[in-house]
């Protein structure tokens, strides 16, 4: 009878071992994951940002600056250069 709890005691232990393993790893993975995506995200905006500053640097020197998307092309000037 004292072995039976015994055995009994030591699987429940190992079950809530490996669940609280499982927990902890889930929730390890799960921040890993949000902080890559906060990442990308940070990249993504900054590329937008230096995108945007490199067209308006060379917009303001007064020379058109094309703009290309798919097929379809696009050139802009500043207005202040527009006489």
């Amino acid at each position: 009878m004292r072995r039976q709890r015994l055995v009994t005691s030591l699987i429940l232990l190992v079950l809530l071992l490996l669940a609280v393993g499982y927990i902890v790893f889930d929730k390890y993975a799960e921040m890993k994951q949000r902080s890559e995506l906060n990442t990308f995200q940070r990249g993504a905006q900054y590329g937008y940002e230096q995108g945007i500053l490199a067209v308006i640097q060379q917009a303001v020197t007064c020379q058109q600056v094309p703009l290309i998307v798919g097929n379809q092309t696009i050139n802009i000037i500043a207005v202040d250069c527009i006489k």
